[in-house]
């Protein structure tokens, strides 16, 4: 975290992604699973995974951060970049997944995070459904759940050969980094696919190994830098370098496994 950030101040920013947090669940639970939800995908020209609930859920989280934090910054998927004086900038997904969201899945979450200049500072992964909250930070790296809190922490496993790997669509970008990838999945235990922001919270929680993404944006992987480095794992382009505005994305439990991982993945051409 920044070294002008005091405790006092840290703590105000927790309590505000909680809250922004809390009212964004009121939306999303109000739209899962319903037929409401049903009938508007049903009813839409062509397939847009953008749903009302998204553009709801952002506006609840925005309201909350005018409210608490009306010096920061805020950029949203839905509704763009709001100017801040703070030096501070709100990063928000309000439904990452989408279309495990209108399919049902608890596979989605919300997504929210504050950087400064260096990059993210504290995030949250929230998953409402299933009532888990992934948060990581300065101080904290937790899962909370309505039975209590508990450590985030990463796994020790550092074997390519024995890493669970996860991504979100089997394409994976462009051609040749789909090739990288599927010369990457050739080398783990088990590949698995389909689960959205919460892939990584899965790593930061010591469940899985690998996260292996492109053509992200900001607003998709700021907050899980920010949980997975406080609980330990780490988060880079495919060239190991800062990846805090998307674009090709690792995530590993370890250096040793990401070391390993980069050296496959480093060969896709840029473009």
């Amino acid at each position: 975290m920044s070294a002008e950030l005091s405790e006092t101040e840290r703590q105000a920013l927790l309590s505000a992604a909680h809250a922004a947090a809390d009212a964004a669940r009121k939306i999303t639970l109000s739209y899962f699973r319903t037929d409401q939800l049903k009938a508007d995908n049903k009813a839409a020209d062509g397939f847009d995974p953008v749903t009302q609930a998204d553009r709801e859920a952002e506006v609840a989280i925005r309201d909350v951060l005018d409210e608490l934090r009306p010096q920061d910054g805020i950029l949203g998927e839905e509704f763009g970049q709001k100017p801040g004086s703070s030096g501070l900038t709100w990063v928000l997904d309000p439904i990452d997944g989408t279309r495990g969201f209108i399919s049902g899945t608890p596979t989605w979450g919300t997504l929210i995070s504050v950087r400064d200049e260096n990059g993210p500072i504290l995030g949250l992964i929230d998953q409402p459904y299933i009532g888990e909250r992934f948060i990581g930070g300065p101080d904290i790296a937790q899962l909370q759940t309505a039975a209590g809190s508990q450590p985030l922490g990463v796994s020790p496993s550092a074997s390519l050969a024995a890493a669970t790997l996860f991504t979100t669509f089997p394409e994976v970008g462009t051609k040749h980094e789909g090739n990288a990838f599927r010369e990457l999945s050739t080398q783990v235990r088990l590949t698995r696919y389909g689960m959205d922001c919460y892939a990584y919270a899965l790593l930061a929680a010591g469940q899985i190994d690998l996260v292996v993404e492109a053509g992200l944006h900001a607003y998709d992987i700021q907050a899980p830098i920010a949980v997975i480095s406080a609980a330990g794992g780490i988060v880079s382009d495919w060239q190991g370098g800062p990846v805090h505005e998307g674009g090709r994305v690792i995530a590993a439990a370890s250096v040793e496994l990401h070391s390993a991982a980069l050296e496959i993945l480093a060969r896709a051409p840029m473009g």
